[in-house]
């Protein structure tokens, strides 16, 4: 029995390892994929989207590693919640990588247009905010502090702060005929890119929370739910507003 938890406890290692290093990549990715988009660099935007398949590969092999902890170890309680939670969170890394491409593709295409400088340093900000949001949901990870984790929801406010700053930003860009639609339309689409990479991150302090806690935010939408149909009688419907979106892809 003893053999069996120092395996499973070394295979949880190695996966909780690898996931930082994912989280890294990502991490130090942010800014070089705001230096693309502000400073035309082509071939910085190349080198981010060429490195996105070996992500996918490594997403891959340890969200299969998990399954294997799963199925070899049949982890039960708190090993159960560490395990479901890592899997989860690499989902969260992968797709974060994609929206980082996914900006790339939008500097390829407004490539030789100049933005002015108040879009120039609301993008440098969102970029700044949404590496610091990452580094924060790791160190969460890495310290299995839930305290440091639930701070990461707060900082994500401030980057939906900026996302929508931008989007006047843009507006009053176009009307003053300092951009065309093409550009502007992109550049929406790029906040919108970093707003949802710093929703990953607050997936990631939440998936934390959940391990220590055993808390998730949806439990309390659960509960409201339950409540109305048990109680009210009332069947809720999902607006069509709270759908998923194909945000997270590659576009």
């Amino acid at each position: 029995m003893d053999e069996l938890r120092r395996t499973y406890h070394d295979d949880l290692s190695q996966a909780k390892d690898e996931l930082v290093r994912l989280a890294a990549v990502v991490t130090e990715s942010i800014p070089r994929a705001t230096a693309v988009l502000l400073d035309g660099d082509l071939e910085g935007a190349d080198y981010i989207i060429r490195g996105d398949d070996e992500i996918d590969a490594r997403a891959l092999d340890l969200e299969e590693h998990c399954y294997q902890i799963l199925a070899l170890q049949a982890p039960v309680a708190t090993d159960l919640r560490q395990v479901v939670a890592l899997t989860k969170m690499v989902a969260e890394v992968e797709r974060s990588a994609d929206l980082l491409c996914n900006i790339c593709k939008a500097a390829r295409r407004i490539y030789g247009h100049e933005l002015d400088p108040k879009l120039r340093g609301i993008i440098a900000r969102m970029g700044e905010q949404a590496q610091q949001l990452y580094d924060a949901a790791i160190e969460s990870f890495v310290e299995n502090d839930a305290a440091k984790a639930a701070a990461v929801d707060d900082m994500d406010s401030y980057l939906d702060g900026l996302q929508k700053q931008f989007v006047q930003a843009i507006f009053e860009s176009h009307a003053a005929g300092r951009i065309d639609l093409q550009v502007a339309v992109q550049l929406a689409v790029v906040a919108r890119f970093y707003e949802r990479i710093g929703d990953h991150a607050v997936n990631i302090g939440e998936r934390v929370r959940f391990v220590v806690t055993g808390w998730l935010p949806e439990h309390k939408g659960a509960a409201r739910f339950k409540y109305r149909t048990d109680v009210t009688g009332e069947i809720p419907r999902i607006p069509a507003a709270s759908l998923p979106d194909a945000a997270d892809g590659h576009d």
